[in-house]
């Protein structure tokens, strides 16, 4: 009579477990590289015009108002952009000036934001600041820099002189020296004013991505939406 052969020491048994494995390894890179394609890929005006939300909204959604509000059904908090339908989902119709206009074409929209993503990169912002949890911890994260209160409840705009929120920014970008508002001061880089413009309307474009509630400690830290 021939022994038996315990199945944990079958080669066999391991090279299919092992094929498998593999395989479904395999498949599920492939979703998951499909399902977050989709995810990251910025929408269009069309979505926009049409309410569908995007996690990464078109360029045109500089036109509207961006706020920050609790979702009781995520448990954190959400970009709302063009107001609240009362269920915690945008209505895309309440619109915000934006230098002076809430009619941004998608083409000159999507030059701001192109021209406001080159300069992060060649001011290299990300050497002190953190974006999306990319770069430094050194200086306040700017992921959601377009929604800090500080900018518009009157704090920097009478200090920089400036009307709106978005001018004030601009201002403090152009002569960060002038306005120090941290320990540690930004140093003055040499930003232009249309360079400035569109650092603030890529801010403002990053402060309505859906990063499920990051960076968690947003709506807690002083001067935050819902700061102490």
């Amino acid at each position: 009579m021939a022994n038996k052969v315990s199945v944990w020491s079958d080669n066999r048994f391991w090279q299919r477990s092992a094929a498998w494995v593999t395989g479904f390894a395999a498949v599920l890179l492939i979703w998951l590289t499909f399902d977050t394609s989709a995810q990251i890929s910025m929408g269009t005006d069309e979505d926009i015009q049409n309410g569908v939300t995007k996690r990464v909204p078109g360029p045109t959604v500089i036109n509207y108002k961006i706020t920050y509000e609790m979702s009781a059904k995520r448990g954190h908090e959400v970009p709302i952009i063009g107001g609240n339908d009362g269920k915690g989902m945008s209505l895309f119709q309440e619109k915000e000036k934006f230098f002076g206009r809430d009619d941004w074409s998608e083409e000159e929209a999507r030059e701001l934001l192109h021209l406001g993503k080159l300069g992060s990169q060649t001011k290299n912002c990300m050497n002190c600041h953190t974006l999306l949890g990319n770069g430094a911890y050194y200086a306040p994260d700017l992921t959601k820099a377009w929604l800090d209160p500080a900018w518009e409840d009157g704090t920097m705009m009478a200090m920089t002189g400036k009307d709106t929120k978005e001018e004030a920014m601009a201002e403090f970008l152009q002569h960060p020296s002038t306005y120090p508002t941290h320990a540690r001061m930004m140093p003055d880089l040499g930003i232009t004013a249309e360079e400035a413009k569109g650092l603030v309307a890529f801010l403002k474009h990053m402060s309505t991505i859906d990063t499920n509630g990051f960076p968690r400690n947003f709506g807690k830290i002083r001067g935050a939406v819902h700061g102490k």
